[in-house]
């Protein structure tokens, strides 16, 4: 989200189904309140406003989406008109990240059944997180001519700090995004998954799989 917030030609949009997520599921995560108050609630609204006119017509609407928020109850025809992309990561890295904030989480909270699902539906060029932190340049210059769109060494840096786009869930999730200036250099130091939650590690990863069976190299 930040690489593609640096581009003069994009506007970014963060999330924009969270509050209907913690609305109709009534899960209890951080920040809860201030999210049901900061977006619509309907994912028919949000729907309309993420296929309608984008305000000052900029070229590129990038809307970072996380999976587990497309809802079974959300329709899907509106996806129809979006061009998908895809964001993929090493399940241990994953959960090992998500338990730092919430620290039960289910495969759904994860969202590497959606992400397949979605996958599936409708296509999409795909990227590996680990691909993007070896050579950001490469991996970033080939998803943006799968997406048909110029790529912009600008994508590469950015200032640290908060973004007037950021969700108001940022003061919870975003703390190492907000210290950073690029990405981060590639660590290939196993990550620390505790052990109660290895069993998510080893179920996600037919999901992580499928999909990286497609990745852009």
């Amino acid at each position: 989200m930040r690489s593609f917030g640096e581009r003069a030609d994009t506007v970014v949009v963060d999330e924009p189904l969270y509050a209907h997520y913690l609305d109709v599921t009534g899960i209890d995560h951080p920040g809860r309140d201030a999210i049901l108050a900061s977006q619509p609630r309907r994912w028919q609204d949000v729907a309309a406003a993420l296929t309608g006119p984008l305000p000052g017509d900029p070229a590129v609407q990038y809307q970072k989406h996380m999976t587990h928020h497309l809802l079974p109850g959300i329709g899907r025809d509106w996806l129809r008109g979006l061009t998908h992309a895809f964001l993929i990561r090493d399940p241990a890295h994953v959960v090992a990240s998500y338990a730092r904030v919430r620290g039960e989480p289910t495969l759904e909270d994860l969202g590497f059944p959606q992400q397949a699902e979605i996958f599936a539906a409708y296509g999409g060029p795909v990227v590996d997180a680990a691909d993007v932190l070896r050579d950001p340049a490469g991996t970033l210059g080939r998803l943006c001519a799968a997406l048909g769109i110029a790529f912009d060494p600008a994508m590469l840096t950015w200032a640290p700090g908060p973004r007037p786009a950021d969700g108001v869930w940022a003061p919870f999730w975003y703390d190492a995004v907000n210290a950073s200036r690029g990405f981060a250099p590639y660590d290939p130091r196993p990550a620390a998954v505790p052990d109660r939650l290895a069993h998510l590690v080893e179920a996600a990863r037919p999901y992580y799989a499928e999909l990286a069976g497609h990745r852009l190299v």
